[in-house]
């Protein structure tokens, strides 16, 4: 049964409320546990999706990326941490970093499950379930895959910080005021796709595997 545009829409709503929200939440609850309040004072650690929503980067470009059928785009507000507040800012920035893109697989392989046990379901109900199972696996692992590129401010960008030495970590860090820009420039001129399309697919048969 094919979806009408506004069924479409409302089979991916929900798919990207829980992924933006669980993966800043993420961030936030790995950033208290390392000994940064900030996020937790600022009431950002909530699976309250409201809290994390951006009127443009969550609502309408993943809203026109949908109905025009783009490459599906967008961010949240990202949740605050002062990673000088960590017990070992170093150190404990990658798991800080690397919480948000895990809690996206971890959510990619309920949609996963879902998916591959579609039957279980009233047929009524199946096509629509499909259909947001499908968007599921794809912005969780889209936003997986992305936020591992290593080009800060993305989460992989802070790995990439953590993980190299000190002198280079400090040169490497600086990119981040051009990173955003950085960003956009590679996604419109295909570079980024091209790039992330081998981890995309690796992550995609690597999720095959775990829910078959």
């Amino acid at each position: 049964m094919e979806l009408t545009v506004v069924q479409k829409i409302a089979a991916y709503a929900l798919p990207i409320l829980f992924a933006i929200t669980v993966h800043e939440a993420a961030h936030g609850y790995a950033a208290k546990f390392f000994g940064d309040l900030t996020a937790e004072r600022m009431g950002r650690i909530t699976l309250n999706p409201f809290k994390h929503i951006d009127p443009i980067g969550t609502i309408l470009l993943p809203a026109l990326s949908i109905i025009l059928g783009g490459v599906l785009f967008g961010w949240a507000k990202p949740v605050p941490v002062n990673f000088g507040q960590l017990r070992r800012p170093k150190q404990d920035m990658l798991w800080v970093a690397l919480a948000g893109p895990a809690s996206n697989f971890a959510m990619a392989i309920v949609w996963g499950l879902v998916l591959a046990r579609i039957a279980l379901f009233p047929e009524s109900a199946q096509a629509f379930l499909a259909q947001m199972s499908l968007a599921g696996i794809q912005i969780n692992l889209v936003l997986l895959v992305l936020n591992l590129f290593p080009l800060p401010p993305l989460d992989g960008g802070r790995i990439a910080v953590s993980l190299l030495p000190m002198q280079a970590a400090i040169k490497f860090a600086q990119i981040e005021r051009y990173g955003m820009l950085i960003l956009i420039a590679l996604l419109f001129t295909g570079i980024l796709g091209i790039l992330l399309s081998p981890v995309l697919r690796f992550f995609q048969q690597l999720l095959t595997v775990l829910v078959m």
